[in-house]
């Protein structure tokens, strides 16, 4: 996630006196994504960034040796991938895209996470951690033999770290006729914080039909008993670009460079006073910079929110 502050709203928490705002969920319809298999995704994206300078950065050996590995899942799985190349700093870029076989392919609903890090680390939260959970969830609808109605699309973006260099590129690129299949975009960057919060993107100023995917996601969580906040988080990830092009947006988000405050941390666990991730853009960024009850959370509101809104 690119240095921009967040506002972190506190209102329109999930509880008892605000329950009505999610949509009534018991259950999740969707599979369990195994952790330990989001896990295993990031200890691959940390020795890649190992053997490569320690970093997966734009430009840099590490990011496309991301890129290629990413594909080679999805590949061997059904997925038909394609991988889009751009310029910027002198330097190229990928976005890797894959399409799920079958659906209304004028309604799609889309995936997306970056892929690279910054160069002063791997990366492992920011954002393997959105990255991989998008991966194991799209390994699931191949494992679960999931049919959805609608199209799947799913986007691992480059340079965001550069200005969402990648995610941009790729609406931009796109025709007025196909921007306007892809009727809900979700956005997850950042969401195996060690001290974690659990923010749903705010709805508000953004296109119509957001608030039923943040209701979605907020239902989700409130499925596993966990409590969330509303984020604004602007202009500062993927999600930007889709937002401009009039597509419905949501997103999840475990908090970066801001404090966790005492109510956060009595009703979340995690240390009052401190950043969600202390971390953020630093080489210790790595494997040992994840919480697995966030991660597994986030993974499997994913989950929930693709089942969901595809079907």
């Amino acid at each position: 996630m690119r240095i921009i502050t967040a506002l972190l709203a506190s209102a329109a928490l999930i509880g008892a006196g605000t329950a009505a705002q999610a949509a009534p969920v018991t259950a999740l319809a969707a599979p369990n994504i195994s952790v330990a298999a989001v896990q295993a995704d990031l200890n691959q994206l940390q020795s890649i960034a190992t053997a490569n300078g320690g970093n997966r950065a734009h430009g840099r050996p590490g990011y496309l040796a991301s890129v290629n590995w990413v594909k080679s899942k999805l590949d061997a799985a059904g997925f038909v991938t394609r991988v889009q190349s751009f310029t910027n700093g002198g330097a190229t870029g990928y976005n890797l895209i894959a399409d799920w076989p079958g659906g209304d392919p004028n309604d799609i609903v889309m995936l997306g996470s970056h892929l690279d890090s910054v160069t002063a680390g791997p990366g492992i939260n920011d954002n393997g951690s959105g990255s991989a959970s998008n991966l194991e969830v799209a390994l699931a609808v191949k494992a679960t033999g999931f049919k959805p109605t609608k199209h799947l699309r799913f986007g691992w973006w480059g340079a965001e770290e550069r200005g969402l260099i990648g995610s941009t590129f790729y609406v931009n690129s796109l025709p007025a006729a196909e921007k306007s299949k892809i009727k809900a975009y979700l956005n997850f960057d950042m969401t195996g914080s060690p001290n974690p919060g659990y923010f749903v993107y705010s709805a508000s100023g953004q296109p119509s039909g957001s608030l039923k995917l943040q209701q979605t996601l907020q239902a989700g969580f409130t499925a596993l008993n966990v409590q969330t906040e509303l984020t604004s988080v602007g202009g500062r990830s993927d999600h930007a670009a889709f937002a401009r092009a009039g597509i419905p947006i949501g997103g999840t988000f475990t908090g970066a460079e801001g404090t966790k405050t005492s109510a956060q941390a009595a009703k979340w666990g995690g240390t009052a006073g401190q950043a969600y991730d202390r971390c953020y853009h630093r080489s210790c960024d790595t494997t040992a910079n994840i919480n697995a009850t966030a991660l597994d959370r986030n993974a499997d509101v994913i989950a929930h929110a693709l089942w969901t809104t595809a079907a």
